[in-house]
């Protein structure tokens, strides 16, 4: 198996001086919130998790000191359930949907459980799955985040043999290279991964671009199933004036930078994100994070109608963040590196306000307003349908194309973790249900 980690990473990155903005609870707080549980037999929390945790019972585990019994519990519904614990948006999900907040009352603070449970899980090594008997049947999996990592963990459960094609030098796909590192950082997701592949018989071709080194037509050829976890593409482009100037930047490149390598900020001392959903949010908090005195997030809608989790804006804010509303960059300018951008102020119904022209200074600029779909990777192959760069499959990942599954970021047109890794696991099933019987025509 080639190893998913060729090298290192520095120690110098820029990630490292963030610490975790959430930390898990110690023994004896987590036993006592445990006990807060009511246990409920038709639990919304669970019907608010993509992945479907049973959550009373790994609480429950809890409440009972079997925190080996808790985390098996976590594991057996979502493999990923140390990174989800961190990453996900809980508040709008499983905590939102406690019943406690109809009582007036504290929901039970879920992530935080599930984290206490799955980290005692990787501290002390524990292990809870076995590849089944080998069936003799192949997968290619093309990316290396979590739906690949979900699907591949699952087929080698059933006993199928994995290949998972990722055009990076390592893998964890935005949970390695996007993830805001105040919520979980480089080195323990490539931890992840490491404790995922150790199941065996999953084999790792880094640096490698389907389409370009290896064309589709050989996957399919050579492979009894191909799972298509290929997550979103390149940070999409304002294409306004000035755009290449030094100093503009993608969001998501940018992340993936800082949380790689170690970024050279020196000058910097304005910064701008343009964008209003989570990805925006994450950027000026991690500028803030970077020691940037000065940090706008640059949005053309209100403050109100963003995308991006409210919860993360008010923490956001009560970092320093400040807010430029209803304003819509047209052009970048400055001699040799961005120095600000020229604004125009927007109506209600989005639409540019005459005369309004303004400008905000700014020696680093974030564009945050989205990805480009890699579903056009697949639209030279016949019965996979594209719509708007996203690939169309069923509830089990099956595209329409004999031997054909997708999942995550390329389906769902960017979701959470927690979705890519309820995607990954039911396109498993599907291929294995596939793989055993007779083959789709």
């Amino acid at each position: 198996m080639s190893s998913p980690l060729p090298a290192p990473l520095p120690a110098d990155r820029s990630e490292a001086v963030f610490t975790d903005y959430k930390l898990p609870p110690a023994r004896e707080h987590a036993i006592a919130e445990a006990n807060r549980c009511l246990f409920c037999t038709d639990a919304p929390c669970v019907n608010a998790c993509p992945t479907r945790i049973d959550i009373p019972q790994f609480i429950r585990k809890i409440s009972t000191d079997n925190v080996r019994g808790s985390a098996k519990t976590i594991f057996e519904a979502n493999i990923l359930g140390m990174s989800c614990a961190r990453v996900c948006p809980v508040e709008v999900l499983c905590v939102g949907a406690c019943v406690y907040n109809n009582m007036d009352s504290p929901p039970i603070q879920i992530g935080k459980l599930q984290r206490y449970a799955t980290d005692a899980a990787f501290e002390k090594d524990w292990r809870f799955f076995e590849a089944g008997p080998d069936t003799g049947k192949s997968v290619a999996l093309i990316g290396g985040g979590p739906a690949s990592l979900a699907a591949a963990h699952e087929l080698r459960r059933f006993g199928h043999r994995c290949t998972i094609f990722e055009k990076r030098s390592v893998l964890g796909g935005l949970n390695t290279t996007g993830v805001a590192p105040y919520k979980m950082r480089a080195d323990q997701s490539l931890r992840e991964v490491e404790w995922i592949l150790a199941i065996g018989g999953i084999d790792v071709q880094l640096n490698t671009s389907i389409g370009d080194q290896v064309p589709l037509a050989d996957l399919e050829s050579k492979f009894d199933a191909v799972f298509v976890g290929a997550g979103l593409g390149a940070d999409s482009a304002l294409n306004i004036p000035g755009e290449s100037l030094p100093g503009v930047v993608g969001a998501v490149q940018w992340i993936e930078h800082i949380k790689r390598s170690k970024a050279t900020l020196n000058g910097v001392s304005r910064c701008v994100v343009v964008g209003g959903g989570n990805t925006a949010i994450d950027a000026v908090r991690e500028a803030i994070g970077l020691g940037i005195p000065r940090v706008t997030m640059l949005y053309r809608g209100s403050e109100a109608g963003m995308s991006g989790y409210e919860h993360e804006w008010d923490a956001a804010k009560q970092q320093g963040a400040i807010g430029e509303w209803k304003a819509l960059p047209t052009a970048f300018e400055g001699t040799g590196k961005v120095q600000r951008i020229r604004c125009q102020r927007l109506d209600d119904a989005k639409k540019p306000i005459a005369g309004s022209d303004f400008t905000v200074n700014a020696d680093l600029v974030l564009v945050a307003i989205g990805q480009s779909k890699l579903g056009q990777m697949l639209g030279s192959l016949s019965g996979i349908t594209i719509d708007k760069g996203r690939v169309i499959t069923d509830a089990r990942g099956f595209t329409g194309r004999n031997k054909w599954y997708a999942g995550g970021d390329c389906t769902n047109g960017g979701k959470e973790v927690v979705n890519a890794a309820a995607e990954g696991k039911a396109a498993a099933h599907g291929i294995h249900e596939f793989l055993m019987t007779t083959k789709r025509t």
